[in-house]
């Protein structure tokens, strides 16, 4: 094998662990909205999936932030789940979406990219915790969601 070749396959190989992993975050994310009553999600689980779509996820992540932390806080209030936060996760996850979008800047995506990757990674994390909360304490059947 020449050496092109076997960039292309370093660099086929690497895109397919990238897109793996952009896969499970995704289902994990929908997972998530899944957990919350109907009447408490502001977006349908099936919406996130919308991250996939080339250069549309650039702009949908700054929603399915937002959306995820509002559907959040309504189902932390039907549950009467103590939050630090009044919008569970939209601050670290709109800086993870900034420097996701500035990634695409030549000379600041030297920058942007290490510091999208640490927030994806804090975003994450603290998404597993909400979702732990929502598994311990289960819905209420019947009971509608308190809107603020």
């Amino acid at each position: 094998m020449d050496n092109t070749t076997i960039i292309r396959v370093v660099a086929g190989c690497l895109f397919l662990c990238v897109l793996a992993f952009g896969i499970v975050y995704i289902a994990f994310l929908s997972g998530i909205l899944s957990k919350c009553s109907p009447a408490c999600r502001t977006m349908q689980p099936g919406m996130v999936w919308l991250l996939l779509i080339p250069f549309v996820g650039i702009i949908w992540i700054f929603l399915v932030v937002s959306a995820l932390a509002d559907s959040l806080a309504n189902e932390f209030r039907l549950r009467s789940i103590p939050s630090d936060d009044p919008k569970p996760g939209k601050s670290v996850g709109i800086a993870m979406a900034v420097c996701g979008a500035c990634s695409i800047i030549p000379f600041v995506n030297f920058l942007a990219i290490p510091v999208h990757l640490v927030l994806w990674i804090i975003y994450w994390v603290k998404m597993a915790g909400f979702s732990q909360k929502l598994d311990r304490i289960p819905a209420i059947p019947g009971t509608f969601p308190v809107r603020s």
